[in-house]
């Protein structure tokens, strides 16, 4: 089997790793990935077993390319049903001990068939093709995943109802939130800020940009220890798009700069606000493509209860420095390498792998094409008769994504065709249920 490390070069990674694991206390080691509805699945091993996972790789049905939130199954054109496996192959890069559960440590997985050919429709592997198409052009992104979570009691009810950003909430869960960052620093994460969000009980972290596969990986792994430090503390966590109707919901922002040799693309350039052009047209790429990525970034019926303007959840297709009602965002920072484009159409039932990879493929479309940004929006859009609404259904964005070729060909068919089917599936799941019946249906999923 080949993967990003020889066979042979994976079992003596896994070797050194299980002498220091077992030194450490860590007796098992959880391998995860993210299915085509958002949803985190895994498979564990025992310490021992680790060297042997590493170099062969753990069974995973291929069914789950197709499975839906709620667990029922659809069929795409390239599905197998019940037949065949696939295999999960840890990226021991990422092994890490989890500070919030004692004994285990954590990896994320690419997925293989069976002869050791890469799955075509691995969310991993497409990001990281993504990424080594840009690399080909000498160039390189940085990126970060915001999180937002409600916290809540075990009976569903917020944790905390004090002011929006308020102290308030800060003083009445600061030992909760002081474990939350003291889990995520052991792990190795840079933590750069921690507070208070809008609504009631919800909190957001940010950690340090890096590559975009990485970033991917690391919002799985916060994600992970969030809820892992929530249910020591006997509470309980979502993270899906919308916890209580009408009520501004949890978003996934993607947060991205373009470099070249160490220099930031967003800054210092002739274009609007610093753009250098490639950084202009990487980002007039992704807007152009921005209804049928919310298909990705907004995967789910309960996305667009969220995604209404005024909610700062960036309902219009523009663009706008510091503009929150804006679906892109231009963030100029307070030093060079600060300034980058935030997406803020996203949420966190979005599966970041396939998300990241679509955005770069579609930045790398309008790098191609020379596309030159629109006209910045410096106001509120909701207030403009010129601006453009995005998808404000699934239905919507999913027409959006089956007409996008640019898409179709980036993700493949395999990969493509999958996430068709679950969307076209989720659409027909909830057709007929109330705004209140998604969000229940939802809110405990994430």
């Amino acid at each position: 089997m080949t993967t990003t490390h020889p066979r042979a070069d994976r079992a003596a990674h896994a070797r050194a790793a299980e002498a220091q694991l077992a030194a450490d206390g860590i007796d098992g080691v959880v391998f995860g990935w993210v299915d085509n509805s958002g949803l985190t699945r895994v498979k564990s091993v025992p310490l021992a077993q680790l060297e042997h996972a590493a170099e062969y790789g753990v069974g995973a049905a291929p069914c789950f390319d197709v499975f839906l939130v709620d667990d029922s199954i659809t069929s795409s054109p390239d599905g197998t049903g019940p037949v065949g496996d696939l295999r999960l192959v840890p990226d021991l890069d990422r092994l890490t001990p989890l500070a919030a559960q004692p004994g285990w440590a954590w990896a994320p997985a690419d997925r293989y068939r069976q002869d050791g050919t890469p799955h075509p429709g691995c969310q991993r592997r497409f990001a990281r093709q993504a990424v080594e198409a840009l690399e080909r052009r000498g160039l390189t992104v940085r990126a970060g995943i915001e999180v937002e979570w409600m916290v809540a009691r075990e009976d569903g009810t917020p944790a905390t109802v004090g002011p929006a950003y308020g102290m308030t909430r800060f003083v009445e869960l600061s030992d909760y939130l002081r474990d939350v960052m003291c889990a995520l620093t052991t792990q190795g994460l840079a933590v750069l800020q921690l507070h208070p969000e809008y609504s009631a009980g919800q909190f957001e972290v940010s950690v340090a940009a890096e590559g975009p596969v990485e970033a991917a990986d690391t919002a799985m792994l916060v994600r992970h220890t969030v809820r892992a430090v929530s249910a020591r503390h006997g509470l309980r966590v979502s993270f899906a798009p919308v916890f209580a109707e009408g009520a501004v919901g949890n978003g996934g922002h993607l947060h991205l700069s373009l470099w070249r040799d160490g220099r930031n693309l967003g800054h210092g350039g002739p274009g609007p606000h610093g753009l250098h052009p490639e950084a202009e047209h990487f980002l007039a790429g992704v807007l152009a493509e921005l209804p049928a990525l919310l298909a990705l970034g907004a995967p789910g019926v309960a996305s667009y209860l969220r995604l209404v303007p005024s909610h700062w959840a960036g309902a219009y297709r523009c663009w706008g420095l510091e503009n929150r009602e804006a679906a892109l965002r231009l963030i100029t920072g307070s030093a060079p390498g600060q300034a980058n484009a935030e997406l803020k159409c996203f949420d966190a039932a979005a599966n970041p792998y396939l998300l990241i990879g679509a955005v770069l493929a579609t930045g790398l479309a309008g790098l191609d094409a020379a596309l030159p940004l629109p006209p910045e929006t410096t106001g509120d859009p909701a207030g403009l008769d010129t601006a453009e609404r995005l998808p404000a259904s699934l239905p919507e964005a999913i027409d959006a994504f089956e007409k996008s070729a640019l898409l179709r060909e980036a993700l493949g068919p395999t990969l493509f065709e999958s996430v068709l089917a679950v969307r076209r599936a989720e659409a027909e799941l909830f057709a007929m249920h109330t705004d209140a019946d998604v969000i229940e249906a939802v809110r405990w999923r994430y």
